[in-house]
């Protein structure tokens, strides 16, 4: 076990300064010139290189990329371009509302996904079976952005049960602050529980026709016994699997879902800093992201071995 827990680690490690290359490569070798926008339209080639020295981004690549690991090896994330302040201090002003919408899209998705994938293959060829499956297909097949206009078209505009867009804190009170949470929650959710729906109900029907399962079947074990206690325990790799996945897809879609419902969290923060040329702002973001969804990753890796002790030899 801890052998295979090194390995592990030593692989996410290389991983990560994989991550680290990429990240500062692409957004060196991609086109424009933040020094440029900097200065402005009415700016000169002389105030241009003289923006590019003090940032900079005058020297060789090889020095640029020590710099930048040195500083975050430090826990330096840089300076923000434009803002002027420190990326982690940027980043720590629109962290409630990204981390808020994250987690509960996983609750949601990964409650519900699992349960759907369940019942559809309890009745497996019948009326319940049929209705999850083509939700799973629709909900898996409609892009973030058009769920999330239909739902404020729905619920917001026609209706006016909940408000079109905006976010407001914890601290203004939980009631505000869930009612604002609802649709983006289950704008987001709606992909990942569709993903999470079929691939547990296609792990659980193979599970549920194995001789073991007849066995206990045969042997008067209740429905919930053979459910939660036989099957869903053996075909839960791929579930832990698809649910580590889902975190990567869960990137993307908090930006669209930001910018549709006009929350303030890190994706807009994305957004804005893209348009901009902001590197630090960008590399800070994707560094932490991806580590974020290495270490994610790595616990599920971990977790299978609680569900399956052969993973570990």
């Amino acid at each position: 076990m801890a052998a295979y827990i090194l390995r592990r680690m030593l692989s996410t490690v290389a991983v990560m300064a994989m991550v680290g290359i990429f990240v500062f490569l692409l957004l060196r070798l991609a086109p424009g010139d933040p020094a440029a926008i900097v200065a402005g339209d009415k700016a000169t080639p002389q105030m241009i290189a003289s923006i590019r020295e003090q940032l900079g981004l005058n020297d060789p690549l090889p020095v640029q990329f020590i710099g930048w690991v040195r500083d975050l090896v430090g826990g330096d994330f840089g300076t923000s371009i434009f803002a002027g302040r420190p990326v982690l201090e940027l980043i720590a002003q629109r962290l409630e509302p990204t981390l808020s919408l994250s987690i509960l899209t996983i609750i949601v998705s990964v409650t519900m996904g699992v349960s759907f994938g369940i019942l559809a293959a309890w009745q497996a060829g019948g009326l319940l079976d049929r209705i999850l499956t083509a939700f799973a297909t629709l909900g898996f097949s409609v892009p973030v952005f058009v769920v999330g206009f239909l739902a404020i078209y729905l619920f917001a505009i026609r209706t006016q049960w909940l408000p079109v867009q905006g976010y407001q804190p914890v601290d203004d009170g939980f009631g505000t602050w869930l009612v604002h949470m609802i649709l983006p929650t289950v704008t987001l959710s709606i992909p990942y529980i569709a993903f999470i729906a079929r691939i547990a109900r296609a792990s659980m029907l193979e599970v549920l026709s194995e001789d073991y399962m007849r066995t206990a079947a045969a042997k008067g074990a209740s429905s919930y016994s053979m459910l939660f206690h036989h099957a869903l325990k053996n075909a839960g790799v791929p579930i832990l699997t698809v649910i580590g996945l889902s975190f990567a897809g869960l990137v993307g879609g908090v930006v669209l879902t930001e910018t549709v419902f006009n929350i303030p969290g890190i994706g807009r923060l994305v957004v804005d800093a893209i348009n901009k040329r902001d590197y630090p702002i960008i590399q800070g973001v994707l560094i932490l992201v991806s580590g974020l969804y290495v270490l994610i990753n790595l616990a599920v890796d971990l977790s299978y071995t609680l569900v399956d002790p052969r993973i570990r030899y």
